[in-house]
């Protein structure tokens, strides 16, 4: 169990710290109202060190600009697995294992009260959901601390088009009124 957040960065706690180039150990604010937490960094993420740097980021950014009015410096952005998986593959149960109380010991540090899960393996892990996103997302859960909601990865948006864009804006719709409310 690891005792504080600053052993993050030279973690060696499952195989994919041999195949890293860095820990994405997740940036934002100290204690903002949201967290983001995406499934694992893709190749762009792991060469610049930070969550959503990539075509996915700029998507998600643009999304929550537009439908929650929250900007990238607004928001506390990490990944449930911290270190990207061979070839942007699905990090496997003993990944999350071993990432997760990373995890939890920054969802403890930095308190969010609204949580954002992008994609299945984020809404399983944060949420607790077992069903795929396209059964749970914009539903709203309540974790401790606060609450939080599932919506689908943007690359995943990228992938289906407008169709899943469209979904993911009535999902935020929704995170709007949680980020607002006291």
């Amino acid at each position: 169990m690891p005792r504080n957040l600053d052993e993050l960065a030279t973690c060696t706690r499952c195989a994919l710290s041999s195949t890293r180039r860095r820990v994405v150990i997740g940036s934002g604010p100290a204690h903002p109202r949201l967290m983001v937490i995406g499934e694992a960094p893709g190749r762009t993420e792991d060469e610049g060190g930070a969550p959503f740097i990539g075509r996915s980021g700029r998507l998600l950014f643009t999304l929550l600009e537009e439908e929650v009015g929250l900007g990238r410096d607004q928001c506390f952005v990490t990944n449930v697995v911290k270190c990207r998986p061979p070839a942007n593959r699905t990090p496997t149960k003993g990944e999350l294992a071993a990432c997760g109380p990373w995890l939890s010991m920054q969802l403890a540090t930095i308190r969010p009260s609204v949580v954002l899960a992008l994609g299945n393996t984020a809404a399983r892990a944060v949420c607790g959901f077992e069903l795929g996103i396209g059964a749970v997302h914009g539903r709203v859960v309540e974790v401790e601390g606060g609450v939080a909601m599932a919506t689908y990865h943007p690359a995943a948006a990228l992938r289906g088009g407008p169709s899943v864009v469209d979904v993911m804006r009535a999902d935020l719709r929704t995170l709007r009124r949680l980020v607002e409310s006291p």
